[in-house]
């Protein structure tokens, strides 16, 4: 059953046979309608009975999609990946670090996305490791979550690279050391953003060569780039949480459609440049899908990375060692993950006991099914 009385799912449900129009390519297409179907008879389902003697109530569910670009896919995995996350933290400050590209590569992004934010992951993990190991800032070895967003609020392509750093890093000792301040300042942003837009200019000349004219280099030169960071919120406790937010994001999630009239999708979108003020965009079912569109990722694309100290070559050992030093943060107490509870009873468990195909359910499903269930052991 849906939880939102409009969603991403309707307005391509509407559009079936003209999805493809939209799209700028078959992978684009295919995700939309992965989406379309999600929890669907489309995808076939299951029957459900939960197993606490009190209840024993049947259940019938559709399946999920599982695309990562799903509105209604994404909240299990995000809690999963919270908790995972949760044993790797260490008792230490963190920041919250952007990397934003400039409109001016939006065209390019659109043609080679893959190789755009590739160099987009790629510089930036230069850039904290680099002025991580230059002794005037830090002299040690950092670690870097990296999570790759597209969109701005009114679902234009708007590549940005959202970034965890531990406030400090592995000297050549062996011991930690911490940034400046005691941790309270990472580095300076004017100079990350130089180098940044330096760096990646220099990258992107590398790799298209002179297919591009030299107006367009120098282009990328005329504003300065932005390089966001800040210490999130009041240490560590809330750094998985906080980040949470952003692994699993989608361009637009349901609760921000508030109207479907007309062939129009109404939506909510938020100002930053203007203190989060809220207003409401509408637009065309045709414009809305096409700036979906723009943020449906190439096919195997991984968009979270870890880096340094925190990838998963080196936090096996080194984290550990670090955690017995510093110690691990208290972590505020969080409601176990709940896999398949029953939603009428609350306490028993939900039992697969029949599946079906797309065609759907067989009639008189649950009358068979009670009566199996009910009849003399």
């Amino acid at each position: 059953m849906s939880c939102h009385d409009h969603e991403v799912a309707h307005v391509l449900e509407r559009n079936r046979g003209r999805l493809a129009y939209h799209c700028a390519n078959s992978w684009q297409a295919r995700t939309l309608h992965a989406l379309r179907k999600c929890r669907t008879a489309a995808l076939g389902g299951h029957i459900d009975l939960c197993d606490n003697p009190g209840c024993h109530k049947l259940h019938l569910s559709y399946n999920s999609c599982r695309n990562r670009h799903c509105p209604k896919c994404q909240g299990h995995k995000k809690e999963e990946w919270i908790r995972a996350r949760e044993a790797d933290l260490l008792n230490v400050p963190y920041f919250h670090v952007v990397f934003t590209l400039p409109c001016e590569l939006n065209r390019l992004c659109l043609y080679e996305p893959k190789m755009v934010y590739n160099l987009l992951f790629r510089t930036a993990w230069d850039i904290i490791r680099d002025f991580g190991g230059n002794p005037k800032f830090l002299g040690a070895r950092m670690g870097m979550i990296a999570i790759l967003h597209t969109w701005g609020q009114n679902l234009s392509l708007h590549p940005h690279l959202h970034c965890i750093v531990p406030g400090g890093g592995i000297a050549e000792t062996g011991k930690w050391k911490n940034t400046k301040g005691k941790g309270k300042y990472l580095f300076p942003v004017k100079a990350m953003s130089i180098v940044f837009r330096a760096r990646f200019v220099a990258a992107l000349r590398k790799e298209l060569g002179e297919s591009q004219p030299t107006s367009f280099y120098e282009s990328l030169f005329k504003n300065q780039w932005v390089v966001y960071c800040k210490r999130p919120f009041f240490g560590p406790s809330q750094v998985v949480e906080y980040l949470g937010r952003y692994t699993h994001k989608i361009a637009i999630s349901n609760h921000r459609i508030k109207g479907l009239e007309g062939g129009n999708v109404r939506f909510m979108v938020k100002d930053y440049r203007h203190g989060g003020k809220r207003s409401m965009l509408q637009l065309t079912d045709a414009e809305f899908i096409r700036r979906f569109s723009l943020h449906i990722l190439p096919k195997g694309f991984t968009r979270i990375r870890h880096y340094g100290i925190l990838s998963s070559y080196h936090k096996r050992t080194i984290v550990p060692k670090l955690q017995e030093v510093l110690g691990k943060p208290e972590l505020a107490d969080t409601a176990p993950l709940k896999h398949g509870k029953c939603p009428s009873c609350k306490k028993g468990n939900l039992v697969t006991i029949a599946v079906f195909p797309a065609r759907g359910p067989p009639n008189g499903w649950r009358e068979q099914i009670e009566k199996h269930i009910n009849r003399p052991k």
